[in-house]
């Protein structure tokens, strides 16, 4: 397309970056090494956004074990600052890695005794397989880690969306923490979703999971129902999900729908770098869209924001979505200024 310039590759700049982050928290950078960095981030907008991506995943990573929901997690950490490498040497190994392997799509930011951490950028998605077989596809700006055990295999999500294919082992149950919640594998495929600390979506497209709450957390609802009410039992909250059930919490909220085979395909299709919509709201498909760019869209008024959309479009390609969404709604897309996007009444 005309507004897409070939410069450097990703992988290319995502390995640039990753030696910039490591050098500049090694703290060796030199006054002369600082002006070349500056230089660097301002000859690509491109060069800034994956830097600071970088580094802001790795001032994340800094406070996983403060914030995971389990304690093993925690004393696990204690145990990688007594034993394991140094912070400037786990970034000399992930620079490396990225620099011989070529990751580029999705780095990994550190190889730790029995934990892995990965992470994607904003518009990315990366399909990975573990040591026990089970696949998962990390979406858009998504952070995770996972460790693996002779006796658990326990996934951490920090941010964004992550589908799990998971090897059935009942010797070594799977485990996904998010936030204050907990989902066990019974040998199935799901997707989990965190869209704040008290939003969290759970799709199941086979087998069953089950999900547990904090006590002070809502009771589990029948399926099609809503319920805001607390357990009020210090055991918290269970509910077993099946295929083509969805749960989402909101807050105190809890609510499970029966979720159709399309719909489900539809869910999903961010796996095959698709976004699918259905007669949804323009405002509700652009908040979707909006995940996949670091362009910042405004509607202009409500008529603009109620107006229906549908159709299936590519996740890497956001300025076709735009191009496409001007030929068949009564809007006119505007770029004022590098990374702003207005929609306005045609």
């Amino acid at each position: 397309m005309s507004d897409i310039v070939t410069l450097k590759t990703r992988t290319q700049i995502d390995n640039e970056a990753a030696v910039w982050t490591w050098r500049l928290d090694s703290g060796e950078l030199t006054a002369a090494d600082r002006d070349q960095l500056e230089a660097w981030l301002r000859e690509d907008a491109r060069h800034r956004r994956a830097f600071e991506e970088l580094s802001a995943t790795w001032s994340a990573l800094d406070h996983l074990p403060e914030r995971a929901s389990n304690d093993n997690l925690a004393a696990f950490a204690r145990q990688e600052r007594r034993y394991g490498l140094p912070r400037k040497g786990l970034w000399q190994t992930a620079a490396a890695a990225v620099l011989v392997l070529g990751l580029g799509a999705a780095l990994w930011i550190a190889r730790r005794p029995g934990m892995q951490v990965m992470s994607t950028a904003v518009g990315q998605q990366r399909h990975l397989r573990l040591a026990d077989g089970t696949r998962l596809t990390l979406n858009t700006n998504t952070l995770l880690a996972v460790k693996l055990t002779p006796e658990r295999r326990d996934v951490y999500l920090r941010r964004g969306e992550a589908h799990f294919d998971v090897v059935h082992d009942a010797s070594r149950p799977f485990f996904v923490h998010v936030a204050n919640t907990v989902i066990r594998d019974v040998g199935t495929r799901f997707e989990v979703r965190l869209k704040s600390d008290q939003d969290i979506d759970v799709l199941v497209d086979e087998g069953q999971v089950e999900v547990r709450g904090p006590g002070s957390g809502p009771a589990a609802a029948p399926a099609g129902r809503s319920d805001s009410g607390a357990s009020g039992d210090g055991a918290g909250w269970v509910k077993a999900l099946s295929a083509g059930e969805q749960l989402l919490i909101a807050g105190p909220h809890l609510e499970v729908m029966s979720v159709s085979p399309r719909q489900i395909a539809d869910d999903l299709a961010w796996r095959e770098g698709a976004l699918v919509f259905q007669g949804e709201p323009l405002s509700q498909a652009l908040a979707e869209v909006s995940r996949y760019t670091r362009t910042r869209i405004v509607l202009t008024g409500p008529k603009v924001a109620s107006l229906h959309i549908s159709g299936r479009f590519r996740t890497d390609d956001v300025p076709g979505f735009f191009q496409a969404l001007q030929a068949a709604l009564p809007v006119r897309v505007s770029r004022p200024e590098q990374g702003l996007v207005y929609i306005a009444p045609r």
